[in-house]
């Protein structure tokens, strides 16, 4: 990486970081899977957690653009566990990558089975994002680029 790129990613990441840390990452949402949010099977529906995801990677990219901003894509998820009703959902984001618009953030998701003392990882994936202006139109990240 250039000195250039290390430097962006280094603003983001302070901007992007707050509250109790793990190695990597940061804790953005702490939720309970409940029971309106399961599939047929009665495991919690898929995109409800990735509906959660979603809000962990917005709440990153917001708070690194410091305003409004849209997913791009979201690439390489794969579950690993299911969800149970009752679980405590953790999300953690990690800021990847800084573009001209864009961040890349990443998004850890871990389940610890109720009355459990021990969580899970059940799927990770990356997040793309665009920061927008007032008028829904891409900008810089960083306004002072």
């Amino acid at each position: 990486m250039s000195d250039d790129t290390e430097r962006t990613l280094a603003r983001g990441q302070q901007r992007g970081s707050h509250g109790r840390q793990q190695e990597e990452g940061v804790l953005v949402i702490r939720t309970i899977a409940m029971p309106a949010d399961t599939n047929p099977a009665g495991d919690i529906f898929g995109g409800w957690l990735m509906s959660q995801m979603d809000l962990a990677a917005g709440n990153m990219a917001g708070r690194v653009s410091q305003g409004r901003s849209a997913t791009v894509s979201v690439e390489a998820m794969q579950f690993l566990r299911p969800v149970k009703v009752g679980d405590e959902v953790t999300l953690y984001a990690t800021l990847r990558k800084v573009g001209r618009t864009s961040m890349r953030i990443h998004v850890d998701a871990w389940a610890r089975r109720r009355f459990s003392e021990k969580a899970e990882k059940v799927t990770d994936a990356d997040f793309v994002f665009v920061a927008l202006d007032e008028n829904g139109v891409p900008r810089p990240v960083f306004e002072d680029s």
